[in-house]
C-alpha cells in the first residue's frame, strides 16, 4: 500500500500569504491523522523557537503517523530538529546544476561530503532518514544516482524525488523512477508540483512505477500552483488503486474546511472531492438518469465526503427535474404546463444568473395552472 506523507504543516504553510498559528496545525494534524495520512512533515526546526514549540506540541499529540521535520543537509538545522524529539527526517540538497550553483557554488563535492557527515550524524541518532532531492527533475539521473549510493551507504531509508517546479509530464515521471527503483538503492518519495496542472498525476505515475511514498498537501496548498493533494490522493488510492481506506465523512469534511480557513482560501465549488456542487446535476440529461439509478454519474457516493447529490433548478434543467421538485412539494405536475414552463425558467436563470428555489418554482407553477 501506497504512504502519503503529508506536508501540509511545512510545504503547504510556505504558500505565500499563509501562515497557521498553534491551534491551528494540532487541528490539521490531527484530522490529517484521523483521515489517514500515514506521515506528517510538520516543520522547519531551524526556524526558531517558536516553530520548535509547535513541533513538540504536535509530537505530543501521540498520533499513529510517524511525524517528522525539514532540514537542509547542516549540522545545525539537525541539531535543531533533535532538540524537539523527532525520529524522523527530511534532509535536502539541492540536485540541478542549477540549485547546486546557487547553494553550494557548483561544489558538488562539498556537498557531498556535507550529505556523508549530516546523515551518519543522523543516524547514529536511529533517525529514520529521508534524503530530500531538491529540483530532481532538472538534475541528471547519474548525478541522482550518487546521491543515493551515498545516502545508502550512510545509513538513509528513502530518497524524495522533487519535482520542485513542476516540470515532469506523467510519462516522464515512470520513466525516471522506473529506472530509479531498477537501482534498488533506496526506495522512492514522490514530491510533485502542480505548475502545469500534474501534480497528482505525476505522483500517481511514480507509484506505478515503483515509488513508495508521495508527499500531499490538503486542498494542494503549497508554493505557487502547489502540490498534490491529499484528500485527492486519498480517493485516488481507495477507489482507483482499490487501496484498503477507511474514510471518515466528516472528519475529511472538517480537515478541507480547517485548512482552507486557515490558509484564507476559499474552495472552489467545483473542487474535486470536496467542492459544494461536486454533486449537483443539473443537465437534463444527468439528472434523469440520477433519479433513475444513482450511480449513472457519480463515481462514488457523495456521502463518503460529507456531501449529497442535488438537483438544481436551472437553464439546462428538464421536465424531470421539475417533476421531482414539485412532487416533493405535493404537486402532480401536468406535462402540458411543463411544456410552457421550461422555456420561462431558462430564460429567468439566463437573465439573473442563478439557479431557481423551489418555492419560486411553486409560485410559477402554480401561476402557470391559473391560466
Amino acid at each position: 500500500m501506497a504512504l502519503i506523507n503529508d506536508t501540509t504543516l511545512r510545504d503547504g504553510e510556505q504558500a505565500p500569504y499563509v501562515a497557521f498559528n498553534t491551534a491551528e496545525k494540532v487541528r490539521i494534524a490531527t484530522l490529517l491523522d484521523v483521515c489517514g495520512a500515514d506521515e506528517l512533515e510538520i516543520g522547519i526546526a531551524a526556524m526558531g523557537v517558536k516553530e520548535r514549540e509547535d513541533i513538540k506540541e504536535l509530537l505530543g499529540l501521540g498520533l499513529n503517523a510517524r511525524m517528522m521535520t525539514w532540514n537542509r543537509m547542516k549540522m545545525e538545522d539537525l541539531d535543531s530538529s533533535l532538540s524537539c524529539g523527532v525520529q524522523a527526517v527530511d534532509l535536502s540538497i539541492p540536485i540541478s546544476d542549477l540549485l547546486i550553483d546557487v547553494k553550494f557554488g557548483g561544489n558538488k563535492s562539498s556537498m557531498l561530503r556535507e550529505v556523508e557527515r549530516v546523515v551518519r550524524a543522523a543516524k547514529r541518532e536511529s533517525l529514520f532518514v529521508c534524503i530530500g532531492g531538491e529540483d530532481s527533475s532538472r538534475g541528471s539521473l547519474d548525478f541522482i544516482r550518487d546521491v543515493m549510493s551515498l545516502s545508502r551507504e550512510c545509513g538513509a531509508d528513502r530518497f524524495r524525488y522533487c519535482d520542485t517546479v513542476g516540470i515532469m509530464t506523467p510519462t516522464q515521471t515512470y520513466d525516471v523512477i522506473k529506472a530509479l527503483c531498477d537501482l534498488d538503492l533506496l526506495p522512492i518519495e514522490m514530491h510533485t508540483h502542480n505548475d502545469f496542472g500534474l501534480a497528482n498525476a505525476n505522483a500517481l505515475s511514480g507509484i506505478d512505477a515503483g515509488a513508495v511514498s508521495m508527499n500531499t498537501t490538503v486542498i494542494g496548498l503549497g508554493e505557487r500552483a502547489g502540490n498534490a493533494s491529499f484528500e485527492q490522493i486519498l480517493m485516488a488510492l481507495k477507489h482507483l488503486y482499490g487501496e484498503h481506506r477507511t474514510i471518515d465523512p466528516m472528519a475529511i469534511r472538517e480537515l478541507v474546511l480547517s485548512v482552507s480557513y486557515a490558509a484564507n482560501m476559499p474552495l472552489m465549488p467545483n473542487a474535486p472531492i470536496v467542492g459544494e456542487r461536486l454533486f449537483a446535476h443539473e443537465s437534463g440529461i444527468h439528472a434523469s438518469g440520477m433519479m433513475k439509478d444513482s450511480h449513472a454519474y457519480e463515481p462514488y457516493e457523495p456521502s463518503e465526503v460529507g456531501l449529497q447529490s442535488s438537483f438544481p433548478i436551472g437553464k439546462h434543467s428538464g421536465s424531470a427535474t421539475i417533476r421531482y421538485h414539485l412532487a416533493r412539494m405535493g404537486i402532480r405536475a401536468d406535462n402540458s404546463i411543463l411544456g410552457d414552463l421550461l422555456p420561462k425558467i431558462r430564460e429567468i436563470v439566463t437573465s439573473r444568473k442563478r439557479v431557481l428555489e423551489t418555492y419560486e418554482l411553486k409560485s410559477l407553477y402554480q401561476d402557470a395552472a391559473c391560466l
